[in-house]
Parts: C-alpha cells; sequence; structure tokens
C-alpha cells in the first residue's frame, strides 16, 4: 500500500518535470521560433496564448471526466501531450502550423492541472492547504527552470529541432512515473454503462456550476489573474520606457517569482490554520494595493520590493482559494470543480494582458493598472459578501 505522503510527492515530481518541459517548450523558444516562421507580431501573441486558450475549453470536461473515469486514467492522458507533442515540432515548417500544434500541445496542462490539483486534494482533508500550496510551488519551480534552460539549450545547439526532441525526452519521465501512482478506485456512485457514466458526467458539471459559492471563488481566482496576466505582459515595456535594461527588467520579474514560489507552502499552511477566507482577501487586497504602484514608480530599488510584494499576494491567493473551491464541493465531484475552477482561472489570465492592452493604448500604465486593480477590489467584496469559509464553519460546529 503506497502511503499518502509517497503518493503526494509523486504527484510534485510529476508537476515539476511536466512544467519544466512544457515551459521549456513556451519561453523564449517558441516566440523566437514564432518569429522566424515569419509570424507577423499579432499571431506570434496568438501562438503563446495558444494553450493557455486549449485551456479554457478542455480543463473543464477533464475534470468532470476525472470523477468518472478516474484521476489516474485521466492523468496518463494529460502526461501523453507533455512527451508527445514536441516530437512534432522539428517537422514545423510554417507559423500557421505551429499555431495548430501549440492547441494541441496545451492539451496537457489543460488535462494534467485540474485532475492533479483533484487528486491532491483528495488525499485528506486536513492539511489540505499546505499540500496545495507545495504542489504549486513545486509546479512554479518547474515553470520558472523551464525558460531558462530553454533558453540556454537554445543559444549553445543553435537548433529548434535539437531544442524540441530534449523536451520531448523530459516529457517521458511525467508519463513514466504517473504509472507508478497508485490505481484509484473508479469514482463513487459511478455506473458500468456509458449512459449512467454520461448522466454523472453532467451532473457533476451541473452541481458545481450550480454553486455560486465555487463561481464566485473560481472569478475572484481569475480576477486575481487578470492582473498578474496584465503584470507580466507589460511591466517589460513600461520598464523599458522608463530605462531599464533587460537584465534590471528580469531581475525585478524574478523577485515577484521567487516570492510567490517560496510563500506558498506557507500561505497554503496557514489557511489550514486560521482559514481560508481571510486568507484570500488579503492576498487579493495585497495584489489590488501594490499593481497601481508599479507604474508610479520609476526607480529600480523602489521596484524591487512593490514587485516581492505583488508575489506575496499571488502566493497568499492561490493555495487558499484551491482549498476552498476543493472545501465547497463532494469528493466525487472534485474533478468537476477543479475543471470548473481552472477554466474560469485561465479566461481571467488570458483576458489580463488583453484588457490592459486596449486601457493603455487609450490611457496611460498608471490608469489601466489602477482600472484592473479595482476590479480586483471590487472581486474582493463580493467574496466577503457572498461566501462563507466552510472551513472555520465545520470548526466552529465541532467546538
Amino acid at each position: 500500500m503506497v502511503s499518502v505522503r509517497t503518493t503526494f510527492v509523486r504527484l510534485c515530481a510529476v508537476s515539476l518535470l511536466g512544467r519544466l518541459s512544457y515551459q521549456m517548450a513556451r519561453s523564449p523558444v517558441l516566440p523566437r521560433f514564432a518569429q522566424d516562421l515569419g509570424a507577423a507580431p499579432e499571431l506570434i501573441g496568438l501562438i503563446v496564448a495558444a494553450s493557455t486558450i486549449t485551456g479554457v475549453f478542455i480543463k473543464l470536461p477533464a475534470g468532470a471526466l476525472s470523477d468518472v473515469l478516474g484521476r489516474k486514467r485521466m492523468m496518463l492522458l494529460g502526461c501523453l501531450f507533455f512527451a508527445a507533442p514536441p516530437f512534432l515540432y522539428p517537422f514545423v515548417h510554417s507559423s500557421g502550423t505551429l499555431l495548430a500544434l501549440r492547441f494541441l500541445h496545451g492539451v496537457a496542462t489543460a488535462i494534467f492541472s485540474p485532475v492533479a490539483s483533484a487528486f491532491v486534494a483528495d488525499l485528506s482533508r486536513e492539511e489540505r492547504g499546505k499540500r496545495l500550496g507545495w504542489f504549486a510551488a513545486v509546479g512554479d519551480i518547474g515553470s520558472t527552470l523551464g525558460p531558462l534552460i530553454g533558453g540556454l539549450l537554445l543559444f549553445y545547439t543553435t537548433s529548434y529541432p535539437m531544442t524540441y526532441l530534449t523536451v520531448g525526452v523530459l516529457g517521458l519521465f511525467p508519463l513514466l512515473l504517473i504509472l507508478r501512482l497508485p490505481d484509484d478506485e473508479m469514482p463513487r456512485h459511478a455506473g458500468t454503462t456509458l449512459d449512467a457514466r454520461s448522466q454523472q458526467f453532467w451532473s457533476g458539471i451541473r452541481e458545481v456550476l450550480g454553486s455560486r459559492a465555487v463561481v464566485i471563488a473560481s472569478l475572484l481566482e481569475a480576477a486575481m489573474y487578470m492582473g498578474y496576466g496584465a503584470f507580466l505582459g507589460f511591466f517589460p515595456p513600461y520598464a523599458r520606457g522608463i530605462g531599464l535594461n533587460d537584465a534590471q527588467i528580469a531581475l525585478v520579474m524574478g523577485i515577484q517569482l521567487a516570492t510567490t514560489m517560496l510563500a506558498k507552502p506557507l500561505s497554503g499552511r496557514l489557511s489550514d490554520r486560521i482559514g481560508r477566507k481571510p486568507m484570500i482577501l488579503a492576498g487579493l487586497l495585497l495584489c489590488a494595493a501594490t499593481l497601481p504602484a508599479i507604474p508610479a514608480l520609476a526607480s529600480l530599488w523602489l521596484l524591487f520590493p512593490v514587485s516581492a510584494l505583488f508575489g506575496l499576494g499571488v502566493a497568499i491567493v492561490t493555495p487558499s482559494t484551491t482549498a476552498l473551491v476543493a472545501d465547497l464541493v463532494k469528493g466525487q465531484r472534485m474533478g468537476s470543480a477543479m475543471g470548473v475552477f481552472g477554466t474560469i482561472w485561465d479566461t481571467g489570465e488570458a483576458s489580463g494582458p488583453i484588457l490592459a492592452g486596449f486601457l493603455i493604448a487609450s490611457m496611460d500604465y498608471s490608469t489601466a493598472f489602477t482600472l484592473i486593480a479595482l476590479l480586483m477590489a471590487v472581486a474582493a467584496l463580493f467574496f466577503a459578501v457572498f461566501v462563507s469559509d466552510p472551513q472555520r464553519e465545520r470548526a466552529s460546529n465541532a467546538r
């Protein structure tokens, strides 16, 4: 019998290696590849965003299917897309083909992310926030190392085929690790006929979408990632405009990312102790307060602490919202809940740069970031009014 701890460690290893290989294929290699294929700037943006768009459409059904077919089976399917598509990149010779392949490659995280989160949340209710925090932080490590390793590999090999073949080889390891996970039992109340499973699939989606608390909590995460997407998309051009060089820009953004990675396990653990709701509100309000300050500053030394505080806000929100959504649903609906959560989250992250781009084009950086921060604050207000903390309610009932 494989222990819960061993299962959790293996899930973290799969997330680390899967995201490492996936991000190696994405940045900075992908924009360079698209550019060399002759793609216009608008098409390059679409190629880079294609995998996130895939997640908007696939995360919900993938999560719901894991309630019907089992977590391990769906994660195996997701990991096949980590492993197989990278071997197709060497055969790409047009930007249109690259765009299609990016949609296909995006199926990997679209399936893996909600199902893996549901698997981690299923392990136990106790310390759920702590485990989800560690799981997110380990995934972030892979997402951080991926672009660095991919960029260095492209620099030293000057070969897109060699880079993507390496991505494919690394993508095989998550697939092998998934095979070593314990077989999860067929989901509870699952029927044996196709019709019964179809009914369970749709009833799970309807039940979760009918939960106002789950939808609002997911919208809160989307609001936070709308601001995060705006920061990632438009801090670099703003920083270049105030005279920062590429290395300084990377340091400012790196501090934000490092703070997020380091703080997620601690914030998840704190949410287990003091409740999800106060942590989420504190994190989102911190993001809303610091986002408008970024385009108001021109000093590198002032941007460092503000970027770190923004990263801390992100770290406080994310594991707590994931754990809250898990707390709000029945165990047999966990995959559906994570699918809804991931779909709404991706929608917010994808819309952030788009909204910021329109606002900046018609106004300026400061006004655009302030308006997005106000949207985040309004989302926090709705959350405070309409969503209760089931974890704290259980604790009160126990007393």
